[in-house]
């Protein structure tokens, strides 16, 4: 059983920066974040694996985000920069406990958070 809780979402401007975290209890393989808007389908935004410590990013985010983890706090990070207003969604963290786990498949992932809202404005 793996629980996952987001926090650090919220509103800022084109151009700014927001650090989002997953506090992940349980043993996992992979950890990715996912977005989605309302009529839309979920998203990756960023995975990672956790023995190889692989790193994968969307197109539309690379070069802008890390995903990064944080052993001291036990939380998967997703550091922001440069936010656009087409990044506004919801933000989730989800986390596979079979290997191997594709990068942003949703079905891999057995267990999701709450999400967390990021609102870009122009």
């Amino acid at each position: 059983q793996v629980q996952l809780t987001e926090s650090g979402g919220g509103s800022v401007q084109t151009g700014g920066s927001l650090r989002l975290s997953c506090a992940a209890s349980g043993d996992w393989w992979c950890m990715a974040w996912f977005r989605q808007v309302p009529g839309n389908e979920r998203e990756g935004v960023a995975s990672m694996s956790e023995n190889f410590g692989s790193k994968y990013y969307a197109d539309s985010v690379k070069d802008r985000f890390i995903i990064s983890r944080n052993t001291a706090k036990n939380t998967i990070d997703l550091q922001m920069n440069s936010l656009k207003p087409e990044d506004t969604a919801m933000y989730y963290c989800a986390a596979s406990v079979q290997y191997p786990c594709s990068r942003f498949l949703p079905t891999d992932y057995h267990y999701w958070g709450q999400g967390t809202q990021v609102t870009v404005s122009s």
